[in-house]
């Protein structure tokens, strides 16, 4: 037999390409496995040219490694068909990994399959040789190379199948994995070299006119290079298009949701919920049914933000919404339209199932929460509008359910009301009222009268009690209880209410440049003016303002609104009492204040509610509330007023019980104060010679 010999350099060349060759194809898997329609095919048929390549250009350089001490060369037609059955092979191989499963039964067969193809490949490649005697093959060393063959298809196909996904981890998965494939096909290549036999007399017939052995390894070393390279490069460059794609597609899906859904809560905002309310009536329509809108809107909201701060108001309005989606039905819309507004689409909704889950929504929204270390307790007024009794639009169903969510306000709040027609139009006054008293102050269309307090029993005036009226264009002059819960509700208290504090001071002023120097001036307080963060510095700017001592303010406080939450309301006016304005405590014995704050609050006067003034007379329940009253303030340290006084008899009587202070239209009515005069010049002439001029 002729004695063999390799160049050790084209061997570790073939080794190297069938590390290269085993990666290429492990990454050609995951290109097509991810790839869909005609690029799934495109890439099917790139890359089994690709690793078909890779493996056939292992096999030929290390055919090309092996010398014989015979001039040797290799016939065309068989070695391009040794290189057709690789890529065949490699063809078989990727569409096999490309499925979504792939079963024992199926991998077992396939690397059969993909085996014998290689070892195909290998013999045919040596049968371009066309030695002449023929090669004599040692049987157990053909048996083994197969085995090894088959074998190493098996695992190339399990290990393809389990590393196609695209990720980092699969990228050392694979590199790893090309080590041992490429080592077992090396393994199988010159097992089956080594079962090849060549006589003494053998000779090569591809040896002078087949292709020439000695610039061949180079050429096929290069272009396998080239093609690892190419697809590598070419994968690699798909990833990042499929990346960026997919960002693409991510950045696109998550514009359409913020388009779409609120940033805070995440619910469908505006948009999305006008899409689902004309779908609705779509279906609606189609099948004869109903629908329902509630129209949800938070009470006392803005207090909570200007108490704690936005941050706190935005997590309760996230918690708000969590409520709302675990309360609502599958199917069911809930949207927020910003602010504190949501609305909750039930489809299909009969007034019947929309009352029992309003109500519902009412008692889950109204438990207590705890936010930020905060305790928090809210309600929620919900308007009901049914398709299409309350409309046929959508506009028409929103605006109806706003309309009797405002109604539902007006009832107390922390309630549910049906849409009834003649809200319509209360509502659009209502409306057009706020609109109104919103430019009012700019317009100049807000005054102060004045109320005279008189020290008992008759004078001298030692103060005036400010009261806000609206010079309305449409509806004439107003009294505080037409617009004031209106101001409130809307938030427009705390820049009127500031208005009304500066306006009193700068009139306090123009009366003791005339010569009233012991007068003062006081002013109703708000709850939530008192709850607002801006208060003492709008009455020390106010007091600087206009020249005008901190002594000559009067603040009055409701007894609710001062124990509505009474350890606030001790701060702010702690700190109001330190600028040195007197404190008033208003309508005191309507309320539920406890002693203990009473005592502490900085307040220097008490005054008795009208109410117990009116049905006034001796011997009576009243009499002895005031006298009570009286006592109480006294040895608390505070002056008393009585307001109301109407008659003599309550003048007088309120006097002997020991009241400081009178104030009523007995003694004068609220007045602009170009018209308070005359009132004063009477008052002086029934008190006497006074101190004021």
């Amino acid at each position: 037999m002729l004695v063999s010999s390799y160049n050790e350099v084209l061997v570790a060349c073939s080794i190297i390409v069938a590390i290269l060759a085993s990666y290429t194809a492990l990454n050609m898997t995951s290109r097509v496995s991810s790839a869909s329609g005609q690029a799934a095919v495109l890439w099917l048929f790139g890359g089994s040219f690709a690793m078909g390549f890779g493996i056939w250009s292992m096999h030929f350089i290390g055919m090309l490694a092996f010398s014989l001490p015979i001039d040797l060369g290799y016939d065309v037609p068989l070695t391009v068909l040794s290189l057709l059955i690789a890529i065949a092979s490699s063809a078989l191989a990727l569409y096999l990994v490309c499925q979504e499963k792939l079963p024992l039964f199926r991998l077992v067969s396939g690397g059969i399959l993909m085996g014998l193809g290689i070892a195909s490949m290998h013999y045919v490649g040596m049968d371009a040789m066309l030695m002449n005697p023929q090669i004599f093959y040692v049987p157990s060393l053909v048996g083994l190379s197969i085995i090894i063959a088959i074998a190493a298809s098996v695992g190339a196909l399990w290990l393809a199948f389990r590393l196609r996904e695209e990720d980092r981890q699969a990228t050392f998965g694979r590199m790893g994995a090309a080590l041992v494939m490429g080592c077992a096909i090396i393994g199988m290549h010159y097992t089956g070299m080594a079962a090849s036999r060549f006589p003494l007399n053998s000779f090569c017939g591809a040896a002078n006119s087949g292709i020439d052995t000695k610039w061949l390894a180079t050429l096929v070393i290069i272009v396998s290079l080239a093609v690892f390279a190419i697809a590598l490069i070419v994968s690699m460059l798909d990833v990042r298009t499929n990346r960026l794609s997919d960002s693409l597609d991510s950045a696109n899906n998550e514009l359409i949701k913020l388009a779409l859904h609120d940033n805070l809560t995440h619910l469908p905002n505006r948009v999305l919920l006008n899409d689902r309310l004309e779908q609705a009536i779509y279906r609606a329509e189609r099948s004869n049914s109903e629908f329902a809108v509630l129209f949800l809107d938070l009470d006392g909201f803005k207090a909570i933000n200007d108490i704690h701060g936005h941050h706190v108001g935005d997590l309760l309005l996230q918690e708000v919404s969590r409520r709302l989606l675990g309360s609502k039905r599958e199917g069911d819309t809930a949207a927020r339209l910003g602010g504190d507004e949501f609305v909750v689409l039930l489809e299909p909704g009969t007034p019947g199932n929309s009352a029992i889950f309003a109500q519902r929504l009412i008692d889950k929204i109204g438990q207590p929460y705890e936010v930020a270390n905060h305790h928090i307790q809210i309600s929620t007024s919900i308007g009901i509008a049914i398709y299409s009794q309350d409309g046929q639009t959508e506009h028409e169903l929103m605006v109806n359910a706003d309309a009797a969510m405002y109604h539902a306000k007006k009832q107390g709040r922390n309630g549910y009301c049906f849409f009834e027609r003649s809200m319509n139009t209360n509502v659009h006054l209502q409306m057009q009222m706020q609109q109104n008293l919103r430019h009012a102050a700019e317009r100049n269309e807000l005054v102060l009268h004045y109320q005279p307090k008189l020290i008992a029993p008759n004078g001298p005036v030692t103060g005036l009690e400010a009261l806000l009226r609206w010079q309305s264009p449409e509806h004439g002059l107003l009294s505080p209880d037409r617009f004031l819960p209106l101001a409130e509700s809307s938030g427009l208290i705390v820049p009127i209410g500031n208005w009304v504090i500066n306006e009193a001071c700068r009139q306090m002023k123009v009366w003791h440049d005339e010569g009233h120097s012991d007068w003062s001036v006081a002013v109703n307080l708000s709850a939530v003016q008192l709850e607002h963060d801006s208060l003492v510095d709008v009455v020390r700017s106010a007091l600087m303002q206009n020249s005008l001592a901190p002594s000559h303010l009067m603040l009055e406080v409701t007894e609710s609104t001062a124990m509505r939450d009474a350890e606030a309301s001790l701060e702010v006016l702690n700190k109001l009492s330190a600028l040195g304005v007197s404190i008033s405590i208003d309508d005191f014995g309507t309320g539920y204040s406890s002693l203990l704050y009473l005592k502490r609050l900085p307040a220097n006067e008490l005054k008795i509610d009208r109410g117990f003034i009116t049905e006034l007379a001796q011997g009576n329940d009243d009499e002895a509330i005031i006298q009570a009253i009286i006592a109480l303030g006294k040895t608390l340290g505070m002056k008393i007023v009585a307001e109301g006084v109407e008659t003599t008899g309550q003048q007088e009587l309120l006097t002997r019980l020991g009241c400081n202070t009178l104030q009523g239209y007995l003694l004068g009515r609220p007045a602009p104060p170009e018209a308070l005069s005359d009132t004063i010049k009477q008052l002086a002439r029934h008190s006497g010679p006074t101190t004021t001029a």
